[in-house]
């Protein structure tokens, strides 16, 4: 089936690079509350070299250590120093230590992690919090994007671009280097520990990456939906995204408001224990509203009081064509549009291939569904079938700017790519 007329596909392909890495903690030396006997007892055998060494051998392996590494991140004898300030349950049996016995103890209990080197994909994009420098009549945006490494754990990453006056893209070239925040503030609670995360000041945007942090997210963070969220002129950016212990998933939080510090939280509730959520980029009536699928079939709209609990809920939209028969979903926040909400969603049909299409919801009532889209906008091309799950293409939010709709979506799990809508266009061969 052709592509519609109203869908430019562009050529801005992000692509994974394993040249990308952070430091994170090397086990079996991690957090010593993780550590069982056998583990402590290693750590305590890998100290006990390291202080066998004189002082000019432990000065010159750290030296040989910086060499080899110190290109690769920055402040990472402020890093080594930091991980063996966590691992001083273990180096307490031992006396004291010089600062660089402590710094090369650290550097044996990291490791080097390729956070994208399988994937890079998932998208949602938001207009960027600092607009200084935007073309006249375009927009600067941010783009977070789900990457993926050994062992296929999710962690959080982003991009910046531009949109230039006549509509056309432009993605920031990446950071050589990649960073993880300092958990600057933690706070236990029943419902699970809520977390702030700060970047330091000089990292670039594309050289942050937020990796799992709580056991809840050990395994991964997945599907960041991003939506600039107003509130009485008052403008935060919210995601909502899957936390996956390995076990058991659960929907949570991200609310920033310069993409540098973030707070992290659980959501509460029946309709949190799914994955799929976005939150509507405004109250409506007075309430947050949120799309999302507790079923995993059909997409419910729900209403709460309190940002972080979420019950019940109305089904809204059902599998109604072929292509969505096996199950639909949201494809990121609804989009406000002068004719009403723009919900992208997706659907799985045969061979568990996924399309991209879309639903028109009443402003004032979205659970009214005032327009549908009877095929797919967007379904994987024979040069996007191809990849680490293929026959997908996926979206987790877009946007609009002025007359279109800028539409960031994944390529079969494996990189990620971006299409415009024409707005008018899309509308009329909706109600069509």
């Amino acid at each position: 089936m052709p592509q519609p007329t109203f869908l430019n596909r562009q050529a801005l392909y992000l692509r994974p690079d394993p040249a990308r890495v952070i430091v994170r903690p090397f086990k079996p030396a991690t957090e010593p509350r993780d550590l069982n006997p056998t583990d402590k007892t290693r750590a305590n055998h890998i100290v006990d070299r390291v202080l066998a060494l004189g002082s000019d051998a432990c000065a010159d392996q750290l030296a040989d250590v910086l060499e080899n590494f110190l290109g690769r991140h920055r402040n990472l004898l402020e890093t080594f120093e930091a991980r063996a300030d966590v691992m001083e349950e273990v180096l307490a049996a031992h006396g004291s230590f010089s600062k660089v016995q402590r710094q090369l103890i650290g550097a044996y209990f990291l490791s080097e992690y390729s956070f994208e080197a399988s994937a890079l994909f998932n998208p949602s994009i938001v207009p960027h919090p600092d607009q200084s420098g935007a073309p006249e009549g375009g927009l600067r945006f941010i783009l977070s994007l789900r990457a993926i490494g050994e062992g296929h754990v999710s962690s959080l990453t982003f991009r910046a671009g531009t949109i230039a006056g006549d509509g056309s893209l432009t993605v920031d070239p990446t950071a050589r280097l990649a960073s993880s925040p300092r958990v600057s503030r933690r706070v236990s609670a029943p419902d699970g520990d809520h977390i702030e995360l700060t970047f330091n000041p000089e990292e670039e945007l594309s050289e942050r990456v937020i990796f799992p942090v709580t056991e809840a997210q050990s395994n991964g963070i997945e599907d960041a939906r991003f939506v600039e969220f107003s509130d009485e002129g008052r403008k935060t950016y919210y995601a909502t995204y899957t936390a996956y212990s390995g076990r058991a998933i659960r929907s949570e939080l991200i609310a920033t408001h310069d993409f540098r510090s973030f707070w992290l939280s659980p959501l509460r509730g029946t309709a949190a224990q799914n994955k799929g959520m976005a939150l509507f980029p405004r109250k409506i009536g007075g309430k947050h509203a949120m799309i999302a699928r507790q079923d995993n079939e059909n997409l419910y709209l729900i209403y709460s009081d309190d940002l972080h609990t979420w019950d019940g809920g109305q089904a809204i939209l059902k599998p109604e064509f072929p292509w969505e028969f096996v199950q639909i979903g949201n494809c990121g926040s609804p989009i406000e549009l002068d004719e009403g909400w723009l919900l992208l969603t997706h659907g799985v049909g045969p061979v568990r291939k996924y399309s991209i299409g879309a639903a028109l919801l009443d402003k004032h009532d979205p659970s009214r569904v005032l327009a549908r889209s009877r095929e797919p906008l967007l379904r994987p091309e024979p040069s996007e079938r191809e990849g680490y799950v293929p026959n997908v293409v996926y979206t987790c939010g877009a946007m609009r700017h002025n007359d279109q709709i800028i539409l960031p979506y994944a390529v079969s799990d494996t990189f990620s790519n971006f299409a415009t809508i024409k707005i008018a266009a899309l509308m009329q061969a909706m109600k069509s």
